[in-house]
């Protein structure tokens, strides 16, 4: 803004008479006599603008001034020229806008997204140089900003066919760039499918378009396809070539095989040859990388890493080598002959790599990125972790977070090496997926250890760390969070090891790490005083532990011990006298007592898990009571619900209600019970359960057939629901599958009723997981048929469904070619034929396989370690072998 005064006082006044043109205020407005003038002042008063003219006082030599229009209508040889008052037809909005950015002081007035548009037609209109300056520099500032947030999606649409219709160059350079650099958090606005084709397409080519992962920009084009295609309609040939360009533009090597399996359902030709690249890419990385260096065509299989990338996902990814990590980060101008040289290098990791990173290192030939904060190489099986390492030092000298779940080949050592090469880093997870073992069970191989000698790294690719005891503690300042569940390769020496992050380590999770003792748990809490969350259940962890944080007094926040059955009642006790601050506290399948819960005074409880223990609601109900913040709660298998104990009521003093008058006063997201709740009328349950996601329902007690029908309409949020020993039926399983939009996750154990093949043809287009164990003997393949047309699972597990055969394993990899997890247990002859089709499941993580057929051939472990990339666990019975047994892969190996 050149100027500030209102016009009103202006040595040489002139009336402009504003008309408003525009086609809505045209259309039917009737004649009215002249308004009076009024100052530009006076136009902020205005809300809404009178309709349809206003007059304005203005100075004439401003007006000329500062527009080109007004400078030949005032100023040039018309007659109009020399009038005090004069007649303008345009947008009145915008022309007021104008008005008030030429004539009111600068300070009090500003651009916002409000007006943006009608000053820009204004000043388009009006040819006002200055205010065209504006706005371009404002818009651009705007999109600037580092937060996706501040400009609204709707308002870069709008301003995008606005510039489309008036051949603004700046905007159509801008919103581009803009959405590209924040297309992560872009996707997920409700308006995004409603982006132009031309300003998508503008998006994606962009050299800064910047995602999480390359699944994220497939989605979202997926997305914008489905929605801009009229089911109802043919095709236009022409917008079939626009849907195959923008998937063009997809890096389908860099998908994950699970996403890549999913997509085959609704775009069969796509996810083929998604997943037909993914698996060539398994069969030889190095010649086909080989090759696109020859070609130079690599930029289809480097990661997209931009200097606004703050994520990188590669989760699920079993084709990334760690040769796709390091020429992600090579810059362009490098000759081919060094890029062999990575390519080959690190395909194959051996001590030439080491040589390599040197070169790398010391002479800065790769791209650093400081705005990545987390790296997830999670199910990346064929990353070797040593190199990767040095990958991450080179590159992200501001990360702060690794995922490397489910990695069997990122082992211990590994964790050391990383801790010595990038002591930046907050939090570690490099959890495996471990069922828990009881003492009862035999255990002859386990998937980690089967997977482990097929993974493991053939040589030592990293320097050796130096000792530990020797090692200054001041190197490790920020590591917080450290993530080691299901690691049953760390002892009590390696945990003394981890030790050294004893200034900074505030969460540890070592649950299921069955080597660990409960002395080396204790030493271990001795020497890191700062942790406040610590899962560790299924451990050792018992009472010398316990001893150790009563002597520490530890501030516990988090504290999970589900299972730990080394903790007597009287250590017990001792422990909930000193937790009063936790907010998240799990006791499952423990000693827990009424007279050790009865010592907990805490009041900050989110969430409560003691399912499985002896407690009643003489001790669980004042508990109860104090936590009103109280989310979770989880109270499965406990019988004792049901009584009075008389050697605690002395304690509290009172009778306590039922399970539901206690609950009455919470609002519960995550609920599971069994013994003491019972539920007479349906509103017993409003509105504690209004807002819960996930519910578990079991033994002990039996809802009523109009509760279940009317659960989507007591938990319109349900997300989660196992039913254990309920009576159901046609009607409520019907329901829930159709009025539960958001139920993703529906589980049925050894229930009740007539169900029949009606269920299943009800839409649950959200639905992910089904288990049905013990309730549908009457499965047929037809029945699976129409399941598979009804819902896109990813898990799925059938037992006692007798009536099934070979054919249906056909139907489900089709039907499901994304499934993660399939679990058949008792279920006709489905494998007599041997297990072909469900081989072709190339996503699958988990198989169980028992009493289904004998067909199983002996090679079963080795052909699904081949065929199945993703394989972490395989449970065989010997009674489905056709040849009296299996092979084991550490075999001949």
């Amino acid at each position: 803004m050149a100027f500030a005064g209102d016009g009103e006082d202006a040595g040489d006044p002139v009336v402009l008479e504003i008309t408003d043109t525009s086609s809505a205020a045209a259309s039917g407005a009737p004649s009215l006599p002249c308004p009076a003038p009024v100052c530009v002042s006076y136009l902020a008063r205005f809300d809404p603008l009178p309709s349809p003219t206003v007059a304005v006082r203005a100075d004439r030599h401003r007006l000329i001034e500062s527009s080109s229009y007004f400078r030949a209508l005032l100023g040039g040889s018309f007659s109009e020229s020399g009038r005090a008052y004069v007649q303008v037809g345009c947008n009145l909005e915008a022309a007021v806008q104008v008005l008030r950015y030429l004539f009111e002081p600068s300070e009090s007035f500003t651009i916002t997204p409000d007006n943006f548009l009608p000053l820009l037609e204004g000043a388009l209109f009006l040819a006002v140089e200055g205010l065209l300056v504006e706005c371009e520099r404002w818009f651009r500032t705007m999109c600037s900003q580092t937060s996706a947030t501040i400009v609204p999606l709707d308002f870069i649409i709008e301003v995008w066919y606005f510039a489309q219709e008036h051949g603004v160059t700046f905007v159509q350079d801008i919103c581009p760039e803009y959405l590209a650099q924040n297309l992560a958090h872009v996707i997920s606005r409700r308006s995004f499918n409603k982006i132009p084709y031309g300003l998508l397409c503008s998006t994606i080519e962009c050299p800064h378009l910047t995602v999480d992962s390359e699944k994220q920009l497939c989605e979202a084009i997926l997305y914008w396809v489905s929605e801009n295609t009229k089911p109802c309609e043919r095709p236009n040939p022409n917008s079939v070539d626009d849907h195959l360009f923008l998937l063009s533009k997809v890096k389908i090597c860099l998908l994950p095989l699970e996403f890549a399996t999913g997509t085959k359902r609704h775009w069969f030709d796509f996810g083929s040859n998604t997943v037909c690249t993914i698996l060539n890419l398994l069969k030889d990385s190095l010649k086909t990388l080989m090759d696109a260096i020859a070609d130079g065509n690599m930029e289809g299989y480097c990661i997209r890493i931009t200097e606004y990338s703050k994520n990188i996902v590669l989760s699920g990814c079993p084709q990334i080598t760690t040769a796709f990590l390091y020429i992600s980060v090579l810059p362009t101008y490098l000759d081919v002959s060094f890029k062999r040289r990575i390519v080959s290098s690190y395909t194959q990791v051996d001590h030439q790599s080491l040589i390599l990173y040197d070169e790398l290192e010391k002479s800065a030939k790769t791209l650093l990125f400081r705005n990545v904060h987390m790296v997830d190489l999670s199910k990346c099986p064929n990353v070797h972790f040593g190199a990767a390492i040095d990958w991450l030092k080179l590159a992200f000298p501001e990360l702060r977070i690794l995922k490397a779940l489910y990695c069997l080949s990122f082992q211990f050592d590994d964790l050391l090496y990383l801790l010595l090469r990038c002591p930046w880093i907050d939090e570690i997870d490099m959890a495996i997926d471990k069922s828990t073992i009881t003492p009862r069970q035999s255990v002859v191989s386990s998937s980690s250890e089967v997977l482990g000698k097929l993974k493991r790294n053939s040589r030592k690719y990293y320097i050796s760390c130096p000792s530990y005891d020797r090692q200054p503690n001041l190197v490790f300042l920020n590591i917080s969070r450290l993530t080691l569940e299901g690691r049953d390769d760390i002892d009590d020496v390696d945990l003394l090891k981890i030790s050294v992050l004893k200034n900074s380590l505030c969460y540890i999770n070592i649950r299921n790490c069955t080597l660990l003792t409960d002395d080396g748990i204790s030493n271990f809490l001795l020497k890191c005083t700062k942790i406040h969350s610590m899962i560790v259940s299924y451990t050792s962890f018992g009472n010398r532990s316990i001893q150790t944080l009563h002597d520490m007094t530890f501030n516990i926040q988090e504290l999970h011990l589900g299972g730990c059955k080394g903790i007597d009642a009287a250590a017990m006790s001792q422990l909930m006298g000193m937790i009063n601050n936790t907010t998240f506290l799990c006791l499952r399948e423990t000693s827990l007592t009424d007279d050790a819960l009865c010592k907990f005074f805490g009041s900050s409880l989110e969430y409560l898990d003691v399912s499985e223990t002896v407690v009643s609601m003489s001790s669980l109900a004042p508990v109860i009571r104090r936590n009103c913040n109280l989310n979770c709660l989880k109270t499965a298998g406990c019988r004792s619900l049901l009584f009075e104990r008389d050697k605690v009521e002395h304690i509290s003093g009172n009778k306590y209600g039922d399970f539901l008058q206690e609950i009455g006063s919470t609002c519960l997201e995550d609920v599971e019970m069994g013994w003491g709740f019972c539920p007479i009328q349906i509103e017993d349950l409003i509105p504690s359960f209004s807002k819960v996601r996930n519910m578990a329902v079991g033994l002990g007690t039996t809802l009523a057939e109009n509760v279940l029908h009317s659960l989507p309409v007591i938990c319109p949020f349900l997300e989660s629901l196992t039913l254990r020993f309920q009576v159901i039926s046609d009607r409520v399983v019907r329901n829930l599958l159709e009025s539960s939009v958001n139920l993703q996750v529906l589980c049925l154990h050894y229930c009740l009723g007539s169900l029949t093949s009606f269920i299943f043809q009800a839409k649950a287009p959200a639905l992910r997981i089904l288990c049905l164990q013990w309730v549908t003997p009457w499965i047929t393949n037809d029945d699976l048929t129409i399941l598979t047309k009804n819902c896109n699972l990813v898990e799925l597990s059938l037992s006692g469904c007798k009536l099934l055969d070979s054919s249906c394993q056909e139907i489900i990899a089709s039907g499901w070619p994304n499934l993660v997890l399939l679990h058949l247990e008792d279920c006709g002859q489905v494998t007599l034929g041997g297990v072909s089709s469900i081989l072709n499941c190339k996503a699958l993580e988990d198989v169980l396989l028992r009493h289904t057929g004998r067909g199983i051939r002996r090679s079963i472990v080795d052909d699904a370690i081949r065929e199945l990339p993703l394989l972490r666990k395989l449970a065989l019975d010997l009674c489905d072998a056709c040849e009296e047994g299996y092979d084991s892969p550490s075999r001949g190996r």
